[in-house]
Order: C-alpha cells, then sequence, then structure tokens
C-alpha cells in the first residue's frame, strides 16, 4: 500500500493538531492554565467564518471567525478566570470544564444537523504528488501550521512579549516585581489562544473533511494529548506532539483492517495511548522541564 497519502494526512491532522496544542502551550506558559473548554472556542471560531463567510468572503470569515474566538476567550479570561485567580489551579481547569460544556451546549443548538461550509476558494481540488493525488486543503493545512509554528517560535526568543512570557511562566511573583504587565501578557496569550484555536478548526472543516458540525470538538480534543506529549511548556514541544498524534491517528486509520484485532475505532483512541506511554515514562512530556523540588 502506498504510504504517501498517509503520511501527507498524517502531516496535516498534526499540523491543525499542533495549532490547537500550541494556544494550549502558550495560555499555560503565560497563565498557568490548562484551558479545557480550547475545543469548543474552536469550533466557535469556525461557526463564525462559517456564517460570516458568505458575506466578508473565505478570507474575511476566517479572520471574523479568529476575532471572535480570540474575544471570547478574553471574556473567559477577564470575567471569570480573573475572578479566582488564586484559586487552586484544578478549580481554575474545572470552571473551563464548566465553560466547555455551555459553549458547546450551545454551539450545538445553532449548528443543529446541518453540516456547514466555510467556502474554501480550493475547495475540493487536488495536487498531485509524487503520483499521489492529495486534497489542497491538507497542503494549505500544513503550509500555514508551519508559518505559524515559526514565528511563535521567533517571537517567543526575540520579542518582549515573548519574554515577557518566558519570564512569567517562571515566576509570575518576580516578574511582576520587575515591571512586566502580567494582566497585559495574560490578556495578550488568551486572545492568541484562541485565534489559533480557531484558525486550527477552520482548517479541519476543508477537504476532505465534508464541512463544519458539532463533533469538531471532539476531534480537536486530540490537541490536548498533543500538548501532554510534548509537554505543557514547550513551543517546539506542541508542533512535534501534534505530529506525533496526527501520525499516529492517520496509520491507525488506514491499517485498521490489519490492526482488527485491537477493536474497531483504534484511531480514536490511538493519541491517547501514545499519551499515557510518554507519561508513563517522562511525566512532563518529551520536551517538558522536569520541575525542581526543595525537600
Amino acid at each position: 500500500m502506498n504510504l504517501i497519502p498517509t503520511l501527507i494526512m498524517g502531516l496535516s491532522l498534526g499540523s491543525a493538531y499542533a495549532l490547537v496544542a500550541l494556544g494550549i502551550v502558550i495560555l499555560h506558559k503565560g497563565s498557568g492554565v490548562l484551558n479545557l473548554a480550547h475545543g469548543s472556542i474552536a469550533v466557535l471560531g469556525a461557526y463564525v467564518a462559517a456564517v460570516t463567510a458568505g458575506t466578508l468572503g473565505f478570507f474575511g470569515g476566517v479572520l471574523a471567525g479568529m476575532l471572535a474566538a480570540g474575544l471570547v476567550a478574553l471574556l473567559v479570561e477577564r470575567l471569570l478566570i480573573q475572578r479566582i485567580r488564586n484559586a487552586p489551579l484544578i478549580s481554575l481547569a474545572i470552571m473551563t470544564i464548566g465553560i466547555e460544556v455551555l459553549l458547546q451546549t450551545d454551539i450545538t443548538r445553532r449548528i443543529g444537523t446541518q453540516i456547514l461550509q466555510l467556502g474554501q476558494p480550493w475547495g475540493t481540488d487536488s495536487a498531485e504528488i509524487l503520483g499521489v493525488v492529495v486534497p489542497w486543503n491538507r497542503l494549505v493545512t500544513i503550509g500555514a501550521a508551519v508559518v505559524v509554528v515559526l514565528i511563535f517560535i521567533a517571537a517567543f526568543r526575540f520579542s518582549s512579549w515573548g519574554i515577557s512570557m518566558r519570564a512569567a511562566a517562571e515566576d509570575r511573583e518576580t516578574a511582576e516585581l520587575v515591571g512586566i504587565r502580567l494582566n497585559r501578557v495574560t490578556m495578550t496569550t488568551w486572545v492568541t489562544a484562541g485565534a489559533l484555536a480557531a484558525l486550527a478548526g477552520i482548517m479541519l472543516t476543508g477537504a476532505p473533511a465534508p464541512g463544519l458540525t458539532p463533533a469538531l470538538s471532539l476531534v480537536v480534543l486530540r490537541a490536548f494529548a498533543a500538548a501532554l506529549i510534548g509537554g505543557l511548556d514547550s513551543v517546539a514541544g506542541a508542533l512535534v506532539g501534534g505530529m506525533i498524534v496526527g501520525m499516529v491517528e492517520a496509520v491507525t486509520a488506514t491499517f485498521q483492517s490489519n490492526l482488527s484485532f485491537l477493536g474497531l475505532g483504534l484511531s480514536d483512541v490511538a493519541a491517547f495511548m501514545v499519551m499515557f506511554l510518554v507519561l508513563l515514562v517522562r511525566p512532563q512530556g518529551l520536551f517538558g522541564r522536569k520541575e525542581a523540588v526543595r525537600v
């Protein structure tokens, strides 16, 4: 069997997962919160893009979806998370589960049984690579993810925002004492993470997917496995984790018939099986840093 379509599918899925995982990582680095509502924020962004694309065009819809997701993420942080900022991290995570349920319920009500189209200009067109037909949407997803991740790696290393975020991740109290405006860093982080989630959601609704349905949030859930595999404090880890999850999902889906002894639907849970194995060996993830504990 030709492995090229499987590899390209894995790279495409991995690229979208990497965008969501990147948002999860920068949220964790910048504010210390694990936002479990990230999947619904991605679906919300894709939904806004779908309903505005007819008026604004595809790229205008993409911008509108990213802005809407960024705004919702900011409101979640300002109106809810900020009010219990000093609560235990588990309390913050549980609050985001409640937000996930509310957002998912409302989005499901709005979409219903429809399958919304975003009107990607490349539609279902394909390109031929090494004799294999590949949907353009997969290639665009890979290219977009590579560009975005490279921009963020550069931003973390060289921009004042990236330096401030790294300082906040190391020690929030000390960062505030030296004049870093943590509120501004946190707000920027939540807006950026929301926009990235929306972009990934939009990419996941293109060919060969039929379009946008509420089930997209379940697909995006695999990005949490990617973030944990790579390490919650590593930008590069988000990219690697996303690619690992995408490849595992693509390979298990392609060779499902040969792996039937492991049960049906293996591709849906394979990413989490890999996550468990990685965390058993390295609880901090492949690229995460081990916390030093004074005893």
